[in-house]
């Protein structure tokens, strides 16, 4: 209990970040939803067809409809400018808002429908304009419902925001998916409670609103009104005291090994003078695009990554003329300084289990080939719609029975605990040599090499000193090394913090 309330006290930053924004969600929502209401209750087929969009909109999973903002913000940016943001609070807003939007207009269409005819009558009767009756009549009436509807958004807008960690936005989500990939349970249950906790206060003040205008008491709806205009402007205002618009953003994907880095990073900066952020949990496609448009300021990749997904290149010239060609692209194309390799390899390879392979007697992938059609492989959220595994089962012709998908953590939970056969493993990654696993050989060399890079934007590449601090770690950090970090934030037992490994693993290069 104590380990969650330490992870807890240090959310503060998350919890302010995650109230704006689905604050800001809820009332784009609103604003949206009450007008549409109004027309939809004078008009049967806009009902019909407002409905039913937002009815469409709820069957999108809420993480597919964030991510699809990503895409559409940047065929927008190509025509409005390069000050249109494509990560973060912009596109987590317009999902978030489009998501809040059913159960307000479902409530609100469905409260004006009930209404008496007999006092819509009367107020026709007694000569009231159209604005009148919809304040005085339609409006009061229509209110304890209207809320009722805010409040089933509110709750469903507070935990759909947790996933805004995917698109760059900060969020309560940061501590969720962290603590899932690293295995720090206690950071997972904290991120965990503290949206919980906040979607029952949110609940709990609308609920007093509605019970407010229901029973006719003010009291209620001023009150309950102002306790969150208060909570939401209090968390803006500690946002805003803490932002800093020179800070250096450093971006991370969904593994142990890149919060590492950007620890590793960080720290140097920080030493160096500078302010930092961290844009953690980010997919390859995301976090390139957002470094190529200086939205982040440094990432970290692999060159077979580059090669396949931003070249779309299947061939393997090599590792010195692939990162030749690389650096030439992005510095002519994108205008991004691939400032070189940080010295160690972390490549795709399929792995066993050492006792699983033997007994099968796998030692290649053609061995694998020839027993695929039996076995169930494994691999993380993105590696069967990735390039190299099309490149790799095409070369080999391997036909599995079944495919399952894991994040990275728990795949090798899964490799070991039998519910795969073979897994899609990370040759830096520590597990591969304290699970016992065996690399099964990749005779054709149909997976490219994945020297890890380290990438600055455009932007930022401007700043020789920033390059100058960087510059210390390049080729500074052995695959051995890495390992040994990795391993450190994975393991269960003894397990350290990716910034306390980053520390460790700078005392072990020099640095």
């Amino acid at each position: 209990m104590s380990e969650i309330l330490a992870a807890g006290l240090g959310l503060g930053d998350k919890l302010a970040s995650h109230v704006v924004l689905a604050a800001a969600a809820i009332a784009l929502g609103i604003s949206v939803a009450l007008p549409l209401a109004i027309w939809a209750s004078r008009s049967p087929p806009v009902a019909k067809i407002a409905l039913g969009l937002a009815s469409l909109v709820q069957t999108v999973p809420a993480l597919a409809l964030l991510a699809l903002f990503f895409p559409i913000l940047l065929s927008l940016r190509a025509i409005f400018g390069e000050g249109l943001p494509t990560l973060g609070f912009l596109p987590a807003l317009l999902a978030l808002a489009l998501y809040a939007l059913l159960p307000i207009l479902r409530n609100a269409v469905t409260a004006r429908e009930q209404m008496a005819a007999g006092v819509l009558e009367a107020a026709d009767g007694v000569g009231m304009t159209g604005w009148q009756k919809l304040r005085l009549v339609e409006a009061p009436l229509a209110a304890p419902y209207i809320m009722a509807g805010i409040r089933t958004a509110a709750v469903w807008t507070i935990g759909a925001a947790t996933l805004s960690t995917t698109i760059g936005q900060p969020s309560l989500g940061d501590p969720i998916f962290a603590g899932l990939q690293t295995q720090n349970w206690p950071l997972v249950l904290a991120g965990c409670i503290a949206s919980a906790g906040l979607a029952i206060v949110a609940d709990g003040l609308l609920g007093g609103i509605e019970r407010g205008f229901a029973e006719r008491k003010k009291w209620l709806v001023w009150g309950g009104t102002a306790i969150a205009t208060l909570g939401v402007i209090t968390a803006a205002w500690s946002l805003r005291a803490g932002d800093n618009e020179d800070a250096i953003v450093i971006g991370a994907k969904s593994f142990s090994e890149q919060y590492i880095l950007a620890q590793l990073v960080g720290q140097r900066l920080e030493r160096a003078g500078y302010t930092v952020e961290y844009r953690d949990g980010l997919g390859s496609a995301v976090v390139h695009k957002a470094l190529t448009t200086s939205e982040i300021d440094i990432s970290f990749d692999y060159t077979g990554t580059l090669w396949t997904n931003q070249l779309g290149r299947s061939d393997n010239p090599g590792r010195e003329e692939m990162y030749r060609i690389l650096s030439a692209w992005e510095r002519e194309t994108t205008g991004t300084l691939v400032l070189g390799g940080l010295g160690f390899e972390n490549a795709y390879a399929l792995a066993m289990r050492q006792d699983r392979a033997a007994e099968l007697g796998i030692r290649t992938i053609d061995d694998l080939a020839r027993q695929s059609s039996a076995l169930t492989v494994g691999g993380d959220v993105e590696f069967f719609e990735r390039p190299e595994w099309i490149a790799v089962r095409d070369a080999y012709d391997l036909n599995f029975a079944r495919k399952r998908n894991f994040t990275a953590t728990f795949m090798y939970d899964a490799l070991t605990g039998g519910e795969a056969d073979v897994i899609s493993a990370y040759t830096s990654d520590g597990r591969v040599a304290a699970d016992r696993l065996v690399i099964i050989e990749d005779t054709k060399h149909a997976f490219p090499s994945y020297d890890a890079l380290l990438m600055i934007s455009p932007e930022a590449s401007r700043d020789q000193k920033l390059i100058d601090t960087l510059t210390p770690l390049i080729g500074a950090i052995s695959v051995d090394q890495m390992r040994e970090a990795n391993l450190a934030v994975d393991r269960l037992d003894n397990k350290k913090s990716p910034r306390d490994a980053a520390k460790n693993l700078a005392a072990a290069i020099g640095l």
